[in-house]
C-alpha cells in the first residue's frame, strides 16, 4: 500500500472505534512518528477519530479512493475537527 495522504478514503478491515468492518473514513492529517515513519489521523462516519501507525495502517486500513476537495484540509485541533465534522465538511465522503 502506498503512503496515505490527506483526503484519502479508507475502509476498515476490522471493527475499530465503534465502527464495523467496512466503515469508511477519511485521512485528515499526516504526521511524523520518526523521521522515517509517518502516522495518519482518520475520522470515521460516526465522528470518532484516531491516529494510526504504519503497522496499524496495514492491519486496519484499506485505501479505497481519494477526495480532492479534502486534500487541503488543515488540521488544527480536535475541537475544530469535531466542529468541522458537525458542519458537514466530511459529508462528501460519508454521504
Amino acid at each position: 500500500m502506498r503512503e496515505l495522504i490527506v483526503g484519502d478514503i479508507v475502509e476498515l478491515k476490522k471493527e475499530c472505534l465503534g465502527n464495523d468492518e467496512g466503515t469508511e473514513g477519511v485521512v485528515y492529517e499526516v504526521y511524523h512518528l520518526t523521521p522515517e515513519e509517518r502516522g495518519v489521523s482518520v475520522i470515521f462516519e460516526n465522528g470518532n477519530y484516531d491516529g494510526f501507525s504504519p503497522m496499524e495502517q496495514q492491519t486496519l486500513l484499506n485505501r479505497t479512493g481519494h477526495e480532492p476537495s479534502l486534500a487541503g484540509y488543515q488540521f488544527t485541533n480536535v475541537m475544530q475537527l469535531s466542529k468541522d465534522f458537525n458542519l458537514g465538511v466530511f459529508d462528501v465522503v460519508f454521504e
